[in-house]
């Protein structure tokens, strides 16, 4: 009986001095990974002073109208993860990507992400840049925050393009479980977790080299400050747009992907009404997934040049 029992006791050390070193291993893993991962990351764009801290922009093309890009909550690299669509609309305008801070390679920041700290941020960024007049283009969650942008900034404006944007009344019930996801993280078992699929990793059609740089800067800004914050604003942000609509006068165009509109069958009927009142509103469906600009670049930035062409036959 004593045997059995030493054996039991030998044989649950075992199980736990073993699930103790696995813990400790993906942890340290991650840990030293991301020290080595801060030396590989790639500079690229310019940093602008905003608010005391830095925000990285990339500025590609020379036309004399400009357009400026926002990314979905979370995007890794915007500056990347918007390369096809940058590619086919900077040889005919200016194109400007921000990287909202806590994104890319911009400063995280402790302000607290509402709408209205983000408005202004973005507006500062583009004041030191000299950039008073351009269309903003905007994917998934900067629909909120640029139907905001445009209230206030209507005369800067010249128009809005949303990538199957947000929308004021959209299904928000389903919170992020920040606390859990950001443990995830810290415990080095997201690192694991994509290592085991690497495919869960949403990037654009680019080299190897560059999705390297994508992973690397998932690590680094995985549910940060800024973003943390950003996730747990949204109802309140979403909530606040809704007494919005968009400028009577201003052009604005909706792509949306036919795949949300099959997930979310009031998805387009809500970008119509947000188009209600104005007079220069169009919704396109495209054929994909909710990152269009990685598989349709070419076609937005073609219809978006016959939709501008348009508006100033009409004006």
């Amino acid at each position: 009986m004593k045997k059995l029992l030493r054996m039991m006791l030998i044989f649950i050390i075992t199980i736990i001095t073993v699930l103790v070193v696995f813990l400790a291993s993906v942890y340290f893993v991650n840990l030293f990974s991301k020290e080595r991962e801060k030396e590989k990351i790639e500079s690229y764009g310019q940093m602008v002073p905003v608010d005391g801290k830095k925000m990285n922009v990339l500025i590609q093309g020379s036309g004399k109208e400009t357009v400026v890009l926002l990314p979905g909550y979370g995007t890794a690299s915007p500056v990347l993860d918007f390369m096809p669509l940058v590619n086919e609309l900077s040889p005919y305008y200016r194109v400007v990507v921000i990287e909202p801070f806590g994104y890319g390679l911009s400063d995280d920041t402790d302000k607290v992400r509402t709408s209205q700290n983000i408005v202004d941020e973005i507006h500062e960024c583009l004041q030191k840049l000299n950039i008073k007049k351009y269309t903003m283009m905007g994917h998934s969650i900067s629909g909120i925050y640029g139907l905001e942008y445009v209230n206030q900034y209507e005369k800067e404006v010249t128009a809005f393009v949303g990538i199957d944007s947000s929308v004021p009344k959209q299904d928000t019930d389903d919170e992020l479980p920040v606390s859990s996801l950001q443990l995830l993280d810290q415990s080095g078992f997201y690192r694991l977790l994509v290592k085991l699929n690497p495919e869960q990793l949403i990037t654009p059609k680019v080299d190897d080299k560059t999705k390297e740089q994508i992973k690397m800067l998932t690590f680094k800004n995985f549910l940060n400050e800024s973003q943390a914050s950003e996730a747990e604003n949204f109802t309140n942000n979403f909530k606040s747009a809704e007494r919005l609509q968009y400028p009577k006068e201003l052009p604005v165009i909706f792509y949306l992907a036919d795949q949300t509109e099959a997930e979310t069958p009031s998805w387009k009927p809500m970008h119509e009404d947000l188009l209600k009142n104005s007079n220069h509103g169009k919704v396109v469906t495209f054929k994909g997934g909710h990152y269009l600009h990685h598989t349709k670049s070419k076609e937005i930035a073609d219809d978006f040049r016959d939709f501008m062409s348009k508006m100033k036959r009409e004006h």
